[in-house]
């Protein structure tokens, strides 16, 4: 073998294509960084971060009314809106390689499940069915989208094997399905443990969840009853492979079903009238298009309508959702890269190794939305406490992941020569990964900045938000759109940078 071909299949050959991106990356980042509106308005902030600490020093377990009821709401939430999700998930990615379906869950997906919430909210109300279809929803299409992934993996071979009267669903579930249960099971795991902060924040809109109560005790100033319920929430996400079984999901499922709260009675003309009336535009609303067709009187009148939405709403949150997202996501490298290193025990040693897995636990367990609160109540109303919330809580995540694939590389105990190994062995094969897994979560960074405007951010979520609470639900959809098209335009880049990848590494081995 010569000594180029050594060259193109090292692990540096995967590298190198990733270290361009990471410079364009962080340049870029810095320059949308420098624009952002990042002042810290707090006027004493470390007197209310004392306040927070004391909190969880001394958690009050006892404060909070319907304490277990809110903490078991959670989780049946999560758990009936994930079994919906694989209702509609599962089959859909069957046909997913159509372009209609592919087109449909991407939309679909592309909304956030608090913005779901408030859709349905408008429909059905404080009913459980508000919850359930907000998370099972966008949750079906991200099925959709990675079984139908994982089911391309499969190998086609073994069908071939089987007899030639062998029934369809056989060789489906045989031939196909077998080989890739084991990653489908674990990212339905990884799923329902998602599905478990969703839930949690949904109380932020009023869903009887942990979220609703620690909204509460936060804007009251009550850090030691938030304290507590944070520490029971990181607590359910960290043991969540102890107690979700699956023998006991189905105790689990009727449990949840029949701890429902009552689901109250649905007026059907309601669901009509919000449907075919209010989300629809006003000239719309008054009759729809005469009998001659869409006339210019018509198209001058959806213009006018349509004008100070995209301009005056559409076109800013736009452009704070992209610069607070690519800020975010410059921050995400850095605490990814930062927090995985120092979680890989063979170099930083175990003491130091067990600290930062604790702390990654943490901050990946607790949702976004929770942190840009205690950062907007530490700092001030700026993009900065978004900014960290979206770092922090995604670069947790990754270095947990990241952590999980180092830990099967082979190290050295020799404490010379740890640096070593870590930079010229282990970085650079788990380097490929972390920034994929970086891209793939550019597009849950921004579908979390979007909602993040509802905690005051000039995002699209805050003029989102804002036209839900002014009745203007019309204008709410137009905004969602617009939403989903950023997302749906977000994802395409990524799978492009993805694939550009490939073909590079195609080129050099």
């Amino acid at each position: 073998m010569s000594a180029d071909s050594k060259r193109f299949t090292s692990p540096f050959a995967f590298v190198g294509y990733w270290q361009k991106v990471s410079c364009y990356l962080l340049l870029i980042a810095g320059i949308c960084f420098f624009f952002a509106d990042t002042e810290i308005i707090a006027l004493d902030p470390w007197h209310e971060l004392v306040l927070i600490a004391k909190g969880f020093v001394s958690p009050d377990f006892f404060a909070t009314e319907y304490l277990i009821n809110a903490l078991w709401q959670t989780v049946g939430f999560a758990l009936l809106g994930v079994s919906l999700a694989l209702c509609i998930g599962a089959p859909l990615s069957l046909i997913y390689h159509k372009p209609f379906i592919a087109c449909i869950c991407a939309f679909t997906r592309s909304i956030h499940e608090l913005f779901w919430a408030l859709l349905f909210l408008q429909i059905f109300g404080l009913s459980p069915l508000t919850g359930i279809l907000a998370i099972g929803l966008p949750y079906g299409a991200t099925f959709a989208r990675v079984f139908s992934d994982i089911l391309q993996q499969a190998p086609m071979t073994t069908s071939q094997t089987f007899a030639g009267n062998t029934d369809r669903i056989s060789r489906y579930v045989y031939g196909r399905l077998a080989h890739v249960l084991v990653p489908i099971s674990a990212y339905i795991r990884y799923r329902f443990e998602c599905g478990l902060k969703s839930s949690a924040v949904l109380g932020f809109v009023g869903m009887p969840t942990l979220g609703f109560y620690l909204e509460t005790a936060f804007r009251q100033g009550h850090y030691h009853q938030a304290a507590a319920l944070l520490i029971l929430f990181i607590s359910l996400i960290g043991t969540i492979h102890y107690w979700c079984r699956l023998k006991l999901l189905p105790v689990y499922w009727v449990i949840a079903v029949w701890s429902l709260p009552v689901v109250p009675e649905v007026d059907g003309t309601l669901i009509w009238r919000f449907i075919s009336h209010d989300i629809l535009p006003p000239m719309l609303q008054t009759g729809g298009v005469d009998g001659e067709g869409i006339s210019g009187a018509w198209l001058f009148e959806l213009a006018t309508w349509l004008n100070p939405i995209l301009y005056e709403q559409a076109l800013p949150g736009m452009y704070a959702t992209l610069l607070l997202a690519v800020a975010a996501l410059g921050m995400t490298y850095t605490i990814a890269l930062v927090a995985s290193t120092m979680c890989h025990r063979a170099f930083a040693g175990l003491f130091v190794g067990y600290c930062s897995r604790f702390m990654v636990l943490i901050c990946r367990s607790v949702p976004e939305y929770i942190f840009a609160f205690v950062f907007l109540l530490l700092l001030g109303p700026s993009m900065l406490p978004a900014m960290l919330a979206l770092a922090v809580h995604n670069g947790a995540l990754i270095a947990y992941l990241i952590a999980r694939q180092s830990d099967k590389l082979p190290t050295t105990d020799n404490f010379n020569q740890r640096i070593d190994n870590y930079a010229f062995e282990v970085l650079p094969a788990v380097y490929p990964n972390m920034m994929a897994l970086l891209f793939y979560r550019f597009e849950v960074i921004l579908r979390e900045t979007a909602i993040l405007g509802m905690l005051g951010v000039a995002t699209l979520g805050f003029y989102i938000d804002s036209n839900f609470a002014e009745i203007r639900y019309n204008g709410a959809i137009v905004l969602l759109l617009v939403t989903a098209l950023i997302n749906i335009l977000v994802d395409i880049a990524s799978r492009r940078l993805l694939h550009g990848k490939h073909k590079q590494l195609a080129r050099c081995c």
